[in-house]
């Protein structure tokens, strides 16, 4: 246990994925891979965004915001789980840990504010042509992101002092592969609900409302396509929304199971399941990002193949 406080020991034990320990080092194959082609294909489409001037749009911007929230998101958790895998790197001291609940949760809820711009971005290109680049200016992005910044440090930082406060004087070993507030809350010796209510209404508040808005937002913008006259014209909108669709259903649909399952299906559901799970939740979206922009945009494709062939 700690010098400083009786009631927090000095690291936790991240044992990885309970069942499937002499697999860890074949499990680490495909997530070293995933995490490999992430770091390639975000990199990548940051490079290609932020030095083509023509490519200097709303559209591209939040996308490039996007490649770098996918970057922090997986580098909070997969360094930590292959040491495990690769090294038996099992500890990790309480305040790291806290640093990693908090990078995790932190990253998800801004790339949920920077979808939700995103879906802004297509209804005004899509509604209000005319007035697009007069409505989504510089200045209302950056201050888009600075909103969506303060918004997520604001919700998140509670969960690390509510964590701080808890006494764990029973064991300190956590069944994942890397630390969240559940995990770490459950190896308390006190009453969690406060924590548990809390998460809840960060999900409903900041997840929970960002879904509304871009379901929201794409009914209006369904029905302004279903308007035009020219099936070519309803063609092009769809496509120019179907990269944004998939990175939204890539997004929400794991992070709602997992969110599910880590309070109400661990009684259904295997621990192994539910961590491996948790762990292609934060490689599989981020590493499909870049792959599904860059075959969807014709703009971006060009500039990749063209940075590539000089």
């Amino acid at each position: 246990m700690s010098n400083t406080s009786s009631l927090h020991p000095d690291y936790f034990l991240l044992m990885g994925i309970p069942g499937l320990e002499r697999s860890h080092l074949l499990i680490s194959i495909p997530f070293c891979i995933m995490y490999i082609m992430d770091l390639i294909g975000n990199s990548i489409l940051i490079l290609v965004i932020g030095t083509n001037e023509t490519l200097q749009q709303p559209m591209y911007l939040f996308l490039m915001m996007l490649a770098t929230c996918d970057i922090l998101l997986s580098s909070s958790t997969v360094p930590k789980t292959l040491s495990i895998f690769w090294f038996n790197s099992h500890i990790i001291s309480f305040n790291g840990c806290l640093v990693q609940t908090f990078s995790i949760h932190f990253n998800f809820v801004v790339e949920s504010a920077i979808l939700v711009s995103m879906a802004y971005d297509r209804y005004c290109a899509i509604c209000h042509p005319l007035t697009y680049t007069t409505t989504l200016t510089g200045s209302l992005i950056w201050k888009m992101v600075v909103f969506a910044i303060l918004r997520s440090f604001c919700v998140i930082i509670p969960i690390v002092f509510l964590l701080r406060r808890l006494p764990y004087e029973g064991s300190n070993v956590i069944e994942h592969t890397y630390c969240e507030h559940m995990s770490m809350a459950r190896l308390a010796t006190a009453d969690i609900l406060v924590n548990v209510v809390y998460c809840l209404i960060v999900a409903a508040g900041s997840s929970g409302v960002d879904m509304i808005l871009i379901i929201v937002s794409y009914v209006v913008i369904f029905r302004a396509v279903l308007r035009l006259q020219s099936s070519e014209a309803r063609f092009k909108a769809f496509n120019t929304c179907m990269s944004h669709i998939s990175v939204i259903i890539l997004f929400y649909i794991p992070a709602f199971f997992s969110f599910i399952t880590h309070r109400v299906g661990h009684k259904y559901i295997s621990a192994r399941f539910h961590i491996l799970f948790a762990n292609f939740y934060v490689l599989f979206p981020p590493m499909m990002n870049p792959i599904i922009y860059g075959v969807k945009t014709r703009e971006i494709r060009q500039r990749v193949v063209a940075m590539f062939c000089r």
